[in-house]
């Protein structure tokens, strides 16, 4: 293979930002293409954001339009917050690829396609009368056709074991290796992950590495190539660096929350897009303690949880909207029981079955009032793949503090998303270590909900410890005793209790944080993952001359001390949300400001384009 070096003899155009979409047909290694070019990226130094899209069907018709499966990448020499608007190229293995994503593409965009695959059969799938390659559809972008299975299969010819088929499967990592060459990657990583991950076939393992190094060599002696470009390293933070996926980073926050606690992590859960990567990324970490339960349901998951906390470990349960709803019962359970209980919900696309592999921020008004009676649970919400990190052992302090289960939101697009994350130093976390009840509190009795003054939080007592014994259940408890109580003015008081445990948490949270250039009056206000976009929609704003506030919520029950003198503060509020407008129906119900919404429901994140004339539109009334 020609060295790096030698790539450069072609001429070498810096550009600051790029943004490509791999796609191609569910079987086609598009997640593994996109994923393995992230890395690279990573490694170099560039700022980057992704959103994989893949289908809902474990495998579409191969070559039809609901089969595509789609990768996006966005780096650059600078910080960025989304990964992109729209690409400028697109990597098309078939003909419903370029159908499905042509749309998305910048005019006078870039785009490779695969001609080997642009035979009648697979136009017809994908609804074309023409040939678009020849009937001038494509005038207006900058098109390379390559035979990438024809040639493909040709470099791996000399490879023994492999069958044709298997050989033109080997396709995506000769796109790998054009794209790599392209825009300048590092190689020694890929090529190194070929042969780890496909240790176990080293006829297969050998075929990949061939037609990733086909693919670079393609791109450095062709002719249609004639430019390569590179984008520069971003000036991050000092520091050490992973890519890191928002399930990944979930993962690693409950077990630093497990660490940080003292407790023991248990999840019990049950298979679900998009929570399942949880689950399995916890399923291979059981050397830092972590027992993880696959339930035969979502009741069982929730209750198995709930268990592990009765007996003294970190409860959790992960799961998607549909699941969440079994869980309700259970939620209500550890509400009275007082015990902590961490429900991670990321959302997609509803209801029922919905779309389960595309994002949606539906389910707040969910978590917050989808069980029976007056059962209130602390909210906390993710908002960057990385930072769902903090989030989960923030959501694991306040549920251990105060004796109470708490829901934690991602959603599809933090879930699968990733960016680089800057590893924290572990004397910079927080110390949540709690302590176990061990001795009797009343005179030699044990009152099991004799209430700490500050938190309202109850003790937690192992089951079997000495002089300790009490009553659990889900009848209504008896102040301080714990005994099951019918007596209306002691429900009227627990009920009043468990509100006012978790009302208090406004006062150990941080108040929510303005960004306001001054002079503003307007402010955008966001939850979740909407993030990215309202910050790269706001810099827009500002660079155009106006001046526009920001501000987002982590923290959604109880809301932070300060959010109804925010929001009471500026003449014109905007919620962006990827719902009907939950949020701004509980910001006009708690605080009486008439916030305006923007609302699409689309399975898709919000365009940084989109918000920005919302925004502007708002802000010039």
């Amino acid at each position: 293979m020609a060295s790096a070096e030698a790539g450069k003899a072609k001429q070498v155009e810096h550009l600051d930002q790029v943004v490509i979409r791999f796609a191609g047909d569910s079987g086609d290694g598009m997640q593994l293409t996109g994923d393995r070019f992230t890395s690279e990226t990573a490694v170099f130094g560039n700022d980057l954001a992704t959103l994989p899209d893949f289908p809902a069907e474990i495998r579409a018709p191969a070559g039809s339009l609901p089969g595509v499966s789609g990768f996006q990448l966005h780096f650059a020499d600078h910080d960025i917050l989304t990964p992109g608007d729209q690409p400028n190229v697109l990597v098309a293995m078939n003909p419903a690829a370029l159908k499905v994503n042509l749309a998305d593409l910048l005019k006078g965009g870039t785009i490779i396609v695969n001609t080997d695959a642009f035979n009648e059969r697979n136009l017809q799938k994908a609804g074309y009368a023409s040939n678009p390659l020849e009937d001038g559809a494509l005038a207006d972008f900058h098109v390379h056709e390559v035979s990438l299975s024809s040639m493909t299969v040709e470099a791996l010819k000399e490879v023994e074991g492999i069958t044709s088929r298997e050989a033109e499967r080997s396709k995506n990592f000769f796109a790998l290796g054009l794209m790599s060459w392209l825009y300048n990657r590092p190689i020694e990583g890929t090529l190194g992950f070929i042969e780890t991950k496909f240790a176990r076939r080293p006829e297969i393992a050998e075929a990949n590495g061939r037609a990733f190094r086909a693919g670079w060599n393609y791109g450095e002696t062709s002719e249609d190539f004639a430019v390569s470009y590179e984008v520069a390293p971003a000036k991050l933070r000092p520091g050490t660096y992973r890519q890191v996926s928002g399930n990944t980073a979930l993962s690693y926050g409950l077990i630093a929350a497990s660490k940080l606690s003292g407790l023991p992590l248990f999840l019990g859960a049950y298979p679900i897009t998009p929570a399942s990567g949880v689950l399995e990324e916890l399923a291979h970490l059981k050397h830092f303690g972590v027992r993880t339960f696959q339930a035969e349901d979502e009741i069982a998951a929730s209750g198995a949880a709930l268990g592990a906390a009765f007996g003294g470990a970190l409860g959790v349960s992960t799961s998607a909207g549909p699941g969440v709803v079994l869980k309700s019962e259970t939620v209500g359970l550890a509400v009275t029981l007082e015990l902590p209980l961490l429900i991670v919900d990321i959302q997609r696309a509803g209801p029922s079955t919905g779309m389960p592999t595309k994002p949606e921020q539906a389910d707040l008004l969910m978590v917050l009032f989808g069980r029976n009676s007056e059962s209130p649970v602390p909210v906390v919400a993710a908002s960057t793949p990385a930072g769902c990190f903090q989030a989960a052992i923030e959501a694991a302090r306040i549920a251990i503090k105060y004796r109470t289960p708490v829901f934690l939101l991602s959603d599809a697009y933090l879930a699968n998303g990733s960016e680089p994350w800057l590893i924290p130093d572990v004397a910079d976390l927080p110390d949540i270590s709690t302590t176990f009840a061990t001795e009797p509190n009343d005179d030699g009795g044990f009152l099991p909900y004799r209430r700490d003054p500050e938190t309202l939080a109850r003790p937690w007592a192992i089951p079997g410890t000495p002089r300790l014994e009490h009553r659990i259940g889900g009848l209504e408890k008896e102040d301080e005793t714990g005994n099951v109580s019918y007596d209306p003015e002691n429900h009227d008081l627990m009920v009043r209790l468990r509100a006012a445990k978790v009302a208090g948490i406004a006062a150990d949270i941080p108040e929510l944080a303005v960004d306001d250039p001054g002079g503003a009056d307007t402010l955008v206000l966001g939850w979740g993952s909407t993030y990215g976009a309202i910050g790269a929609a706001v810099r827009r704003v500002r660079a155009s001359g106006r001046r526009v506030a920001q501000a987002h919520l982590q923290y959604l029950n109880p809301f932070p001390r300060n959010t109804g003198e925010v929001v009471g503060s500026y003449e014109k509020v905007l919620v962006p949300e990827i719902n009907l407008g939950q949020l701004r129906m509980l910001l006009r119900a708690e605080y009486l400001v008439d916030a305006a919404g923007y609302n699409k429901v689309r399975g898709r994140p919000f365009r940084a384009a989109e918000l920005a004339d919302a925004i502007s539109a708002l802000v010039d009334e």
